[in-house]
């Protein structure tokens, strides 16, 4: 059975030692380390590889939620709180599932289960390549045992996350599927897509507005230009912007 690298995040020390002990329960779920802030995780996910966190919302300083959105490279994640309100703010932001304290075992299992059946079909290996007819608009992949046709328009970005890609879609909830960012990259168009990080490529029509190095999506997120790849994004903007 495939381990699951997994953290445990709340500043409650009561509520955080029964994710603790719950996590210590299922046999597929390996724990790094137990943090009473979001800046303890962030320490944690500089020096560990990890693939799934259960992350307390209502925090003080920094929130779960905000800790979310701060991350460039996320790992699955489980939200757990005490309020149901942020439900769907917590979906929004690809949480595989949302737990209500106080957490039962049986659901605590129920989403551990949940997160890796998913893990598992990431690291299988009989995933097809992303494929592109010649002169199609369409790219089409295997997720979850199906076949999904992508038009190249819907694509905001793509999101590579060690072994397999996350592809934000306009209106409509990220796909995933195993292959690496890399292989993306030779297989989409250049005139349409390019690399701007090393765990993004985005579409080059996708974006509404870039700021000192930083592109802004209509979803709200903000993907940085990282150096290595600067100067080919400039070239691009230069030849495109009006009003020089």
């Amino acid at each position: 059975m495939l381990k699951m690298k997994c953290i445990a995040i709340d500043d409650e020390p009561i509520a955080l030692q029964q994710l603790v002990s719950y996590c210590k329960k299922i046999p597929f779920l390996e724990l790094v380390a137990e943090c009473l802030s979001a800046y303890e995780a962030f320490q944690i996910l500089d020096n560990e590889s990890i693939d799934l966190m259960f992350v307390d919302i209502n925090m003080p300083d920094l929130s779960g939620m905000d800790f979310v959105k701060m991350l460039v490279q996320k790992p699955m994640l489980i939200f757990t709180t005490a309020y149901s309100k942020y439900a769907t703010e917590g979906f929004k932001v690809d949480a595989l599932d949302y737990l209500l304290k106080p957490i039962s075992f049986e659901d605590f299992s129920r989403s551990a289960i949940k997160a890796h059946t998913q893990f598992e079909l990431l690291q299988k290996k009989d995933t097809v390549p992303v494929t592109i007819e010649d002169g199609s608009n369409y790219l089409f992949i295997k997720s979850e045992y199906k076949y999904i046709r992508i038009h190249l328009d819907e694509i905001l970005y793509i999101e590579g996350m060690k072994e397999y890609i996350r592809i934000h879609l306009r209106h409509k909830n990220p796909v995933m599927t195993l292959i690496s960012l890399s292989s993306l990259e030779n297989t989409l168009p250049r005139d349409r897509f390019m690399r701007v990080h090393r765990s993004f490529i985005i579409n080059l029509q996708g974006f509404i507005s870039v700021e000192r190095y930083r592109i802004l999506f209509e979803n709200n997120t903000l993907i940085p230009v990282s150096d290595s790849y600067k100067e080919l994004f400039q070239r691009y903007l230069d030849k495109n912007i009006l009003g020089k």
